[in-house]
């Protein structure tokens, strides 16, 4: 549609606010924000930090919404749906745009306290 463009160059805008990281490709279509490193049995992995794709119809942010805080977030952004770690929604006008960003934050924080963050923001 005519709004994902936008849509998804406000979320890059608002990533790199919130993670102090430019945007880099992950892949094909994962579009990511700063790095960190965690453990598999089968060795050491990277991942972004914070990070959004387009998949079909619909956008997904990434995020980790596993404590209660987020949980309690996870509540209110407005119309969505929720995976394992994947926030799905139509448009960026369906949700609440200080929900979703707090949302981010605490995913980031979480994730900063999980695993090694790696570069300099």
């Amino acid at each position: 549609s005519p709004q994902k463009p936008a849509d998804c160059r406000t979320l890059i805008d608002l990533l790199a606010r919130i993670t102090g990281r430019p945007p880099r490709m992950w892949g094909p279509s994962i579009v990511g924000f700063g790095r960190y490193r965690y453990m598999y049995d089968s060795g050491p992995v990277a991942g972004p930090i914070a990070g959004f794709a387009i998949r079909g119809r619909e956008l997904v942010v990434y995020i980790s919404a596993d404590s209660p805080a987020q949980q309690a977030l996870l509540a209110r952004p407005g119309r969505h749906r929720m995976g394992k770690s994947c926030l799905y929604f139509k448009q960026l006008a369906q949700l609440d745009a200080t929900v979703l960003e707090a949302m981010i934050q605490g995913s980031v924080a979480e994730a900063g306290q999980r695993h090694e963050v790696v570069g300099t923001p």
